[in-house]
């Protein structure tokens, strides 16, 4: 499965004229100004203005599925050694937002990331590995586009900076080694993050969209592989009862790429056994992409000095993965926020 960015060339061709035109963000005191929390780079601030904020996310994820289809445990057993069962991903993440005028928004977002998966051999056997540490830290420039009668537009300018570690390692039966891709804390390289982002604040009720990509850049990382090339689209509608609390509902798309390239640490482990079996389907560089489709409740509220409270609960409505890949089961993501 690949994407194509040849839309990535056309975002680039509309934010640059696009901007040229920029109106001035205005500033709206309501819960639902800003997205749902798991939306990133939703809003843009008035010049002088600063927010600071703190994230939770916890990603549960259960069973594996090989495209649409669930397989069993001893599925997996018939080609891999050894077989995950399921991962839990937390992200702690602070982030900065300051505007130095009402053209520009900066955001800073430094993640700490913490991963356990638990494994089963075919001999029946459980081990548990882990990682931990600062992931690859976020910069994004935010640039109006459109601003007029409730409705906003902002195009986003991002780059994920490769501080997230590559060469995370953990005790197996195997002994110590390499972990698979996806315990490691980032990915290696520098990548693009573009976006376009539009609200709409209506009486009581507000509605949005976003489209992010992600363009890994600069070849292979330092192991000899590059992750894939990411593209998420969202939409969100909520609901404002007061002038304190909303209410949201959010649908989001997500699709990435196979990884390209493979990591070396990995070679024995892709080889095949005398019963024609690999070691763990999480090394294999081609069993890393998918699609899914996530259905997102949450709720904001809003003090009148500023500070900021929001929930959101997630779980697939579909899954679509070049497995045996673990699915994911639900995503719960809280945070503070401090505008001033």
């Amino acid at each position: 499965m690949k994407l194509k960015f040849i839309v990535a060339g056309g975002l680039a061709g509309l934010l640059s004229t696009a901007i040229c035109s920029a109106h001035q963000e205005t500033h709206s005191p309501r819960p639902d100004s800003h997205a749902p929390i798991g939306v990133m780079a939703d809003h843009m601030h008035k010049e002088g203005e600063w927010m600071f904020s703190y994230r939770y996310m916890h990603m549960a994820m259960e069973g594996n599925r090989v495209g649409n289809n669930r397989v069993s445990t001893a599925d997996v057993h018939t080609k891999y050694r050894v077989a995950p069962l399921k991962m839990n991903m937390q992200m702690h993440m602070l982030g900065a937002m300051y505007a130095p005028s009402d053209k520009v928004t900066f955001m800073v977002m430094v993640p700490y990331l913490e991963n356990d998966m638990d494994h089963q051999t075919v001999m029946g056997g459980l081990f548990t590995t882990e990682s931990k540490g600062v992931g690859d830290v976020k910069l994004a420039a935010m640039l109006p586009l459109y601003d007029y009668n409730g409705g906003k537009m902002h195009s986003t300018l991002g780059l994920s900076v490769p501080t997230g570690s590559i060469d995370e390692r953990d005790q197996t039966p195997m002994g110590n080694v390499q972990l698979p891709y996806a315990m490691q804390l980032g990915s290696g390289t520098y990548d693009l993050r573009p976006g376009i982002t539009w609200v709409k604040l209506n009486e009581g009720w507000s509605w949005g969209a976003q489209t992010t990509a992600t363009i890994r850049t600069g070849g292979k990382n330092d192991n000899g592989y590059r992750l894939g090339n990411a593209l998420d689209i969202q939409s969100w509608i909520a609901w404002n009862p007061s002038a304190a609390w909303s209410f949201s509902s959010r649908l989001q798309w997500q699709s990435w790429n196979n990884i390209e390239g493979q990591d070396p640490a990995y070679n024995m482990g892709l080889m095949i056994d005398g019963m024609g079996r690999q070691l763990v389907p999480t090394i294999d560089p081609d069993l890393r992409g998918g699609q899914r489709t996530d259905l997102h409740l949450g709720v904001n509220w809003l003090s009148d000095n500023g500070h900021r409270l929001a929930i959101e609960y997630g779980v697939p409505v579909q899954q679509d993965l070049d497995g045996p890949q673990l699915e994911v089961d639900s995503v719960a993501t809280a945070a503070y926020q401090y505008a001033f």
